[in-house]
């Protein structure tokens, strides 16, 4: 019999080869079931086997193979259960077919059965709100309430979404593969904004009480560095070039007391040279293919701030000469709001206000919280008090999130000060 101390040892084994190979194992359960609920009871089962058998008979000599095999048979044992042994349908004829490809497992198909994964989470024929909560779910295994926490959503109504988004892929037989070529593109794209829109979450949360969620800004670079290693591609590289940059001021913009610090205040000293240095290869090597995209352009506009020793060193010429690259790569509001502020930094403050006074003057970004923000930053600058009042209040409206709501109250106290010297941008 066991030791205490054995089982204890092995107890801690299984959670680590859950913890390292449960999102493989129910990669490839997916495509030999053909279906995301029985391979999440698949993967389940297995485990629960793997708790009662390898106590007894010890750890198998390739745990993934195990547990994959285990639990593809069982859920072959729960269909049969449940159809009182019936004759199968052609989907476990196919299943049952598989025994000897399951038996055999190359690292090389088990990492494509990831890849297939991310891809069918973010097919495009899905909602966007489902894309990222089905990625968070099955690739990146976040429970249903953790996803809903983070997104402010009850853990029904996002249980719901996941639900529906199954039942799209099984209706419309979204199929269970990289795209081809021709497609790749296109996809591609889809993935890469989903991963971004999960680490924007983490970076900046829309609203709560914290200016972060480390949580999910670390699963976003995790899931970014499985598709550079997976897929190589340019624009790959960029997006997690672009998360490392901004991943690596993380430290620097609170303070302990968990109020927002801008960045030309932030101490650079414990910003992370490690990310930052392994984000700069990455916008090199991206750039160097010259097929990059809107993702590599805005890591290009990370780097420059990162290199710069300190706020009034940074390159502001070279940041709006990029951003006038990335207006005609992929032009948006926000892209053109971002460029009016580098141009205020680079030209004074009345050149940017002019430029964001005509972005708000098109209606583009009105309930956008931001915008007014940084008009009311510049027009503090030029000591338009009552316009800059103005502009934090209306910031002060649109924003959730108690972080920025504490930063402009901070701003007004200081403007209703009449007299005191306006503190500088």
């Amino acid at each position: 019999m066991m030791a205490g101390s054995e089982r204890r040892k092995l107890a801690d084994t299984i959670d680590a080869v859950y913890r390292a190979e449960s999102r493989r194992v129910l990669a490839t359960l997916i495509r030999l079931l053909g279906d995301f609920d029985l391979a999440e009871e698949a993967l389940h089962e297995a485990f629960r086997a793997a708790l009662e058998h390898w106590p007894k008979e010890g750890l198998p000599d390739n745990p993934r193979a195990w547990l994959v095999s285990t639990g593809r048979f069982k859920a072959i044992d729960a269909i049969r259960r449940r159809t009182r042994f019936e004759a199968l349908d052609d989907h476990i004829e196919h299943v049952e077919s598989l025994a000897t490809e399951t038996e055999d497992l190359e690292h090389e198909s088990v990492e494509d059965d990831r890849l297939r994964l991310i891809f069918t989470c973010c097919h495009p024929a899905l909602p966007a709100d489902a894309q990222v909560a089905l990625t968070l779910r099955e690739v990146c295994g976040l429970t249903t309430e953790e996803i809903a926490r983070a997104f402010l959503t009850s853990a029904p109504t996002l249980a719901q979404r996941i639900v529906r988004a199954k039942a799209k892929i099984r209706d419309a037989r979204i199929p269970y593969e990289v795209p081809a070529p021709d497609a790749l593109p296109e996809r591609l794209d889809a993935v890469l904004r989903v991963i971004y829109l999960v680490f924007n979450e983490g970076y900046s949360a829309s609203s709560g009480a914290s200016l972060t969620r480390h949580d999910l800004s670390a699963e976003a670079i995790r899931l970014g560095r499985l598709l550079l290693e997976l897929l190589p591609e340019p624009e790959a590289m960029g997006l997690l070039a672009l998360m490392l940059l901004q991943e690596s001021r993380r430290a620097a913009r609170t303070s302990p007391e968990g109020d927002l610090v801008l960045l030309e205040h932030q101490d650079r000293a414990v910003w992370n040279r490690e990310q930052i240095a392994e984000g700069i290869a990455l916008v090199e090597k991206a750039l160097a293919s010259r097929r990059f995209g809107p993702y590599t352009l805005q890591a290009a506009i990370a780097a420059v701030h990162a290199e710069a020793p300190s706020a009034a060193e940074t390159d502001w010429a070279q940041i709006v000469a990029l951003y006038d690259v990335l207006m005609r790569v992929a032009p948006s509001p926000v892209v053109e709001l971002n460029r009016a502020v580098a141009v205020a930094m680079r030209d004074g403050p009345q050149a940017g206000l002019v430029l964001i006074d005509g972005i708000l003057a098109r209606g583009d970004l009105d309930e956008y919280h931001l915008a007014h923000s940084a008009r009311a930053d510049l027009c503090r600058r030029l000591g338009r008090r009552d316009d800059a009042r103005a502009a934090y209040t209306r910031a002060l409206a649109l924003t959730k999130q108690e972080p920025e709501r504490r930063f402009l109250e901070r701003r007004l106290r200081e403007l209703g000060q009449s007299g005191q010297r306006l503190p500088p941008l």
